[in-house]
């Protein structure tokens, strides 16, 4: 049966560790970090017991037109940002506009544009609100307006699935090129959520790090002393392409989304299930649909956010359908971009496997790995041939998602193989 290839030629991003992918990778591959602390915007921290965050490493709004930039909430110009570093990485390729869909994937859309506005409303009264609060809030205007900038008419999407927006996005974006129904997709993730209430819900959620008077050191996956996550923004685009489109205008491949599966636990709002039932099944969707042997995966980049029960739970989910894998796990650098995650992570694993490295996990240096994570966690950078990467993304709500990156050439290998 004739099984339509889907491949990656864009990439584009902005992150608490760059302004673009390059700079992201760079820092990534060297062990820097993207925490910073005094990060509240327009808040000094009165009465929150955190203000650590990974802000974005330029203002995207210093990247657009200024009129531009004042109409768009900040994770929208993050949005914006990434999508024309991919657009142009791609090659700015032509495609009939019923033929090209936008799916960009965010956890809560403009929550800062919400915030202000309603300190307005509470402080002038409604006619000062802005005219423009309502598209500057709302979830699908990242999406709306990328559709809107490159004429995107096959569809536009908007997964919000808290950290596995952005992963679901990309699968929802290869589902729309295998079904048929598109041959380009700009897909990817984008969030800026740093704000006094989402510190202090998390804060009440015991779901932050306690680590705050380091902040380089405050995210630390999969480490015995791990104790939480560290809210960061940003976002992550790729343009997906089917195989045969990017064939006859000749663009250079990245690398192929061979596989994606994604499971529900149907269990708990906050908490994955005990099992990792959600989680073993979107791993092995995802593997079945690439053609892949868990053997054939030569590393992990693990959803891994830093919390003492999330890491267990995704380690023994891993262990169940790999044994004990190697494994990175990038929230050490970038903190945790919630919607946009998924999107960065899958466009790492990307890099992974074209350019043959694993990324360092930063600070396992003191305490080590944890006890309870039977998994070979990569300290230091791994340079080796990356045929196979698997990408897991899990969020509130048991929502579960895994991308399988293969290599270019494993890619072409596959497709000489394939039976029209």
């Amino acid at each position: 049966m004739h099984r339509t290839e889907v491949v990656v030629t864009g990439l584009g991003a902005i992150t608490p560790l760059g302004e673009g992918v390059e700079s992201t990778w760079d820092a990534l591959l060297a062990g820097e970090s993207g925490i910073r602390d005094g990060v509240l915007p327009g808040h000094d921290g009165t009465g929150l017991p955190s203000t650590v965050a990974g802000t974005m490493a330029t203002d995207p709004a210093e990247l657009l037109p200024p009129v531009q930039a004042r109409r768009l909430d900040r994770s929208q110009q993050a949005a914006f940002v990434a999508a024309a570093e991919a657009w142009a990485n791609a090659g700015a390729p032509e495609v009939d506009p019923d033929r090209l869909a936008s799916a960009i994937g965010t956890g809560i859309g403009g929550v800062r544009t919400l915030l202000k506005e309603d300190d307005v409303l509470e402080a002038a009264g409604p006619r000062r609100v802005s005219p423009r609060t309502v598209p500057m809030l709302m979830p699908n205007a990242a999406a709306a307006l990328i559709s809107i900038e490159y004429g995107a008419r096959a569809g536009v999407y908007t997964p919000v699935s808290a950290c596995s927006s952005g992963a679901e996005a990309i699968a929802l974006g290869a589902r729309l090129i295998r079904a048929g129904e598109a041959d380009v997709v700009i897909a990817g993730g984008a969030e800026s959520a740093i704000t006094p209430i989402t510190v202090a819900g998390f804060t009440q959620a015991q779901a932050l790090s306690r680590y705050t008077a380091e902040p380089a050191s405050a995210s630390r996956p999969f480490a015995a002393d791990r104790s939480g996550f560290v809210l960061s923004e940003g976002a992550a685009v790729v343009v997906l392409e089917s195989a045969e489109h990017a064939s006859a205008r000749g663009a250079r491949v990245h690398a192929a989304l061979a596989g994606a599966g994604i499971a529900a636990d149907a269990h708990h709002i906050t908490a994955p299930a005990p099992d990792g039932s959600g989680q073993i099944a979107a791993m092995r969707k995802a593997l079945s649909q690439a053609g892949l042997a868990p053997e054939q995966i030569s590393h992990i980049n693990a959803h891994a956010t830093g919390t003492p029960v999330g890491d267990v739970a995704e380690a023994h989910a891993i262990g169940e359908v790999f044994g004990r894998a190697i494994v990175t796990a990038p929230k050490a650098a970038l903190g945790h971009l919630f919607g946009a995650a998924g999107a960065i992570e899958a466009l790492i694993a990307v890099l992974s496997v074209e350019h043959g490295v694993i990324p360092p996990t930063r600070n396992l240096t003191v305490a080590g790995v944890g006890p309870d994570i039977d998994l070979d966690v990569v300290a230091e950078r791994r340079d080796a041939p990356q045929e196979a990467v698997l990408s897991n993304s899990f969020g509130f709500g048991g929502q579960n998602v895994s991308l399988v990156v293969t290599s270019a050439c494993h890619h072409a290998s596959r497709a000489a193989t394939t039976t029209p």
